[in-house]
């Protein structure tokens, strides 16, 4: 079976506000409630969850952040087309 990843994602316009999250979740706020809050994606109200995807299912910056990241670590921020990401890996498989 080929890898796959859970992923949850926030998604906003601009690289400055992606690092503004980042500093709200060092220190010590959870990347659902900051999804809920702040993200541009309909997944934001899930907490950001996209559930399991595998290869060629996601923009290429964003999956290859994500298939390159550790389950629990937040990696960020990734441009796409669509704006900036901040991508935390739930589990693999």
């Amino acid at each position: 079976m080929a890898k796959q990843v859970n992923a949850s994602h926030i998604l906003v316009k601009s690289e400055k506000k992606a690092n503004e999250i980042i500093a709200m979740l060092n220190g010590g706020e959870t990347f659902e409630a900051m999804a809920k809050k702040y993200s541009e994606c309909p997944s934001g109200k899930k907490g950001g969850n996209l559930g399991w995807f595998g290869r060629n299912q996601m923009v290429a910056e964003f999956e290859n952040a994500a298939f390159k990241a550790e389950a629990g670590n937040v990696v960020g921020p990734v441009r796409t087309q669509f704006g900036w990401h901040l991508i935390l890996v739930n589990d693999t498989k």
